[in-house]
């Protein structure tokens, strides 16, 4: 394809005089470094270095090298300024988020690639996450900022991301393993599509607090928040009843109405679900399905929910052939011996109708009530 024309470059917000507001992010082109706008849609190869450093290498002999950091994905003031100051240093101001949350610095210099990794060793970031390996761990905003988190995502990642750190920096595994963390069912985060996620999950009613209904939350509103129409009015008490049938504990509706707390620090708990992924390569994407279906929410090192994500991670380790992602291995040996192997209990939580689910999965987030 080549260099990309001027005429599809963009102007920025500082340059449309008229854009007062956020109306939208600039065009991604004009933050392309200049290697890759010169060779756009014509690379060649590229090749894995280490296991933080890649090369891409153009059709017509350009290369530009990738430096992969794991990020703390709640990030400071500091450390972004911290961020920006090295990529500018070393790599002309180019860096990019990954969807997984790691950092890549641009190196279009290659004699600036090592000084760049010395620096980065030397502040401590852990350099890696390339390959078969595991990527930094997304996660959705946990108690930081949701409110219907059943679970302190990032505090959990940390703890996971502590157990299997030498597999980002160091060693590999038969293909990359993405993690993934949801502070809730709502899940925000990329768990549906992960070889090993974690859910929070409330697992008890919201509580009602009929004094303070009216006088915080809006009928409608409340009612409408309700995915499975759980919610209707209490004239009597000026409040509402919420059906206990219908209830699949999301806490949508404590966001929009206060009166109805749903953190449960004694109920609240984690499910982990495997084998999902998005790549199309050897299989179409998979959805990631129920291995367990509660651990303690016990911060903060949450060592419950590491155990059983280390039988996961050994087993596939154990037993999956080069290039097999989690999910594609225990569809090669099977859900009976996946349980076998890692030693995790089946339970009644794991049957479902999966017989007839090409007729009863949904396709829309609409329940309809029959009799």
């Amino acid at each position: 394809m080549g260099e990309i024309p001027e005429k599809f470059f963009i102007p920025d917000v500082v340059d449309v005089k008229q854009r007062k507001t956020d109306i939208g992010p600039p065009h991604y082109s004009n933050f392309l470094p200049p290697v890759i706008k010169k060779n756009y849609g014509n690379w060649k190869t590229h090749e894995i270095l280490s296991p933080g450093l890649m090369v891409h290498i153009a059709n017509s002999g350009d290369k530009i090298w990738t430096v992969r950091v794991a990020s703390p994905r709640l990030l400071s003031t500091d450390t972004l300024r911290e961020i920006a100051d090295i990529a500018d240093k070393y790599c002309d101001g180019y860096f990019r988020f990954t969807t997984r949350n790691n950092i890549e610095f641009l190196v279009s210099d290659e004699s600036k690639v090592q000084p760049l990794i010395d620096e980065l060793n030397a502040k401590k970031f852990m350099i890696g996450g390339i390959g078969s390996r595991v990527s930094n761990i997304v996660h959705t905003q946990g108690w930081i900022h949701c409110h219907s988190a059943a679970v302190d995502a990032s505090a959990l990642v940390k703890a996971i991301m502590d157990e299997f750190a030498d597999y980002f920096t160091t060693k590999e595994t038969p293909n990359k393993v993405r993690f993934a963390v949801a502070c809730c069912t709502n899940m925000c985060g990329a768990v549906h599509c992960s070889d090993i996620a974690y859910v929070g999950i409330h697992r008890k009613l919201p509580r009602i607090d009929h004094d303070n209904f009216k006088n915080v939350c809006e009928l409608p509103t409340t009612m409408a928040a309700c995915p499975t129409a759980a919610i209707t009015p209490d004239p009597a008490k000026k409040s509402i009843k919420i059906n206990p049938e219908k209830c699949m504990y999301c806490g949508n509706c404590f966001s929009v109405c206060p009166a109805l707390p749903i953190a449960d620090p004694e109920n609240d708990g984690v499910a982990i679900v495997v084998g999902g992924k998005v790549g199309n390569l050897r299989k179409p994407p998979m959805f990631s399905k129920l291995a367990v279906a509660y651990l303690p929410n016990n911060p903060p090192r949450w060592p419950e929910v590491v155990k059983a994500t280390r039988k996961i991670f050994d087993a596939y380790i154990a037993g999956a052939k080069k290039h097999e992602r989690v999910g594609e291995w225990i569809e090669r040996i099977g859900w009976e011996k996946f349980f076998a192997v890692t030693g995790l209990p089946f339970t009644f939580q794991h049957i479902d109708d999966w017989t007839y689910a090409f007729k009863t999965f949904r396709t829309t987030t609409q329940f309809k009530w029959t009799k």
